[in-house]
């Protein structure tokens, strides 16, 4: 006998609520929520308002555009003045200011959510390190990211838009919307720039690079450390990630500048023909817009291999944690650094700063290092498959994807439309994957009540 209505809209209504429960998991929802905007700013760019012109294929431009503004990225097939008009400038803005915003707030929601899913000593714990908001203060979450972009994005494009005015013949409205766009694309780390050269017009132009590189320097640090900064905590006070944050940037700025200084400094086709104050600038913006900016003061096609090594470890490592950088995260990089240090040591516990790391963050860190490894290699290996250029290269605009950098030896532009999907993907899982996959990894972790028994392979 069939059963009656009643009995087979029960299973129905069960299967909608299941699929809804799962479409609202905070670790899924954050890509849906991503990929919902790219979907809707790449729209927006194939109205024919957004561009100069009429002929050719819209919708790859339209979408990798979309994707690489989203996703804070800064890659582009086409030439972001000459291509798009100002109405098609302006959706490329507000898709970086939502995707820097979006990135910002939900990295530092489900930090949150994480710790609000520990026990009780792990919340205390947490909350004695992290110094952050509770959970139950998400709209507090929400406008202190958005004061903190409004006033950094502000002043950044107030200091621009004078030198854009008095410097470089521009009108008032013109200097103030580059000032604008250039300051949002610094700090939300997008390096789109309004200039067919990027900024390799400004190389030896202070009043240009070193406030663009403190915006982005200042929105790759991170939500959780700007908050911990503002409020003056004393450096003894300072939380672990705080401090590894910290150090971690000012390691890897110093390393950077003795690395790009030693290998470009006379090189004819980068920093040799500019003068002694313009290769000193030259070189620190050589050292952060690596750091997952997108920004070129010089030409990456002319630099040095040895150059091209060293941007690639940079930009691998990335910046700060639920702030706009990409990468692995300075975080991940030094907790697997101090992993290594104890275990050649001999010690048992990892310890940073008098406090002991858990194995679960340790795991956690490895995991988004390993899958980052994994995402790189296999982009690499179908750039290879679908394109004619050499390792050297095609390594380097890997990584430049996946860490959301966007800078480019130069061969963004000629790649075939499966190319350009394999970049697409290597953005969107870089931005999106590794947030999802350390939340996800944290969320599931539950305490085991038993242990099996040990045994001990051969490693090495």
């Amino acid at each position: 006998m069939k059963g009656s209505p009643r009995d087979r809209t029960v299973p129905r209504a069960k299967k909608e609520s299941d699929l809804a429960r799962a479409l609202l998991h905070p670790v899924r929802s954050v890509p849906l929520a991503f990929l919902a905007v790219i979907i809707l700013g790449a729209g927006l760019l194939m109205l024919p308002v957004s561009r100069t012109g009429t002929d050719g294929d819209i919708v790859m431009p339209a979408l990798f555009t979309a994707v690489s503004a989203v996703c804070v990225t800064g890659l582009i097939t086409v030439d972001t003045p000459t291509f798009w008009t100002p109405f098609g400038h302006t959706v490329i803005l507000g898709l970086i200011q939502l995707g820097g915003f979006g990135i910002m707030t939900l990295a530092t929601l489900l930090a949150l959510l994480v710790r609000k899913s520990l026990g009780l000593r792990g919340q205390l714990v947490a909350q004695s390190e992290t110094h952050t908001l509770n959970f139950g203060d998400v709209r507090a979450v929400l406008f202190r990211v958005a004061r903190i972009m409004i006033a950094v994005e502000a002043v950044t494009a107030a200091v621009l838009t004078v030198r854009f005015w008095l410097a470089y013949d521009d009108n008032l409205a013109t200097a103030l919307w580059h000032g604008v766009f250039h300051a949002v694309s610094a700090f939300n780390n997008a390096g789109f720039a309004l200039y067919s050269d990027n900024l390799v017009g400004f190389a030896a132009d202070p009043w240009i690079i070193i406030p663009i590189c403190a915006a982005v320097i200042a929105g790759g640090l991170g939500f959780p450390v700007i908050i911990q900064l503002f409020r003056g905590t004393k450096i003894g006070d300072w939380s672990i990630h705080l401090r590894l944050t910290v150090y971690g940037t000012l390691l890897l700025l110093v390393a950077g500048f003795a690395f790009f200084a030693a290998f470009e400094w006379d090189r004819p086709g980068t920093l040799g023909p500019l003068s002694l104050g313009g290769k000193v600038l030259a070189t620190v913006a050589g050292t952060v817009f690596p750091r997952t900016a997108g920004f070129n003061s010089i030409d990456y096609g002319a630099a040095a291999p040895e150059t091209l090594m060293v941007t690639n470890i940079l930009m691998f490592i990335g910046g700060g944690s639920a702030g706009t950088a990409g990468g692995i995260k300075i975080t991940t990089f030094l907790v697997l650094g101090f992993a290594i240090w104890n275990e050649v040591r001999g010690r048992d516990q990892v310890t940073v700063a008098h406090r002991s790391i858990s194995a679960s963050v340790q795991r956690q860190a490895l995991s988004v290092a390993l899958l980052g490894v994994a995402a790189v290699v296999s982009g690499t290996l179908l750039l290879l498959i679908f394109t004619d250029y050499s390792l050297e290269k095609v390594l380097f605009e890997s990584i430049s994807a996946f860490a959301t950098v966007g800078v480019s030896t130069g061969i963004t532009y000629n790649l075939p439309p499966s190319a350009e999907w394999v970049l697409m993907a290597l953005m969107f899982t870089g931005r999106i994957g590794t947030i999802a996959v350390a939340s996800a990894i944290a969320l599931a972790s539950r305490p085991r009540l038993f242990n099996l028994p040990e045994e001990r392979p051969i490693i090495g």
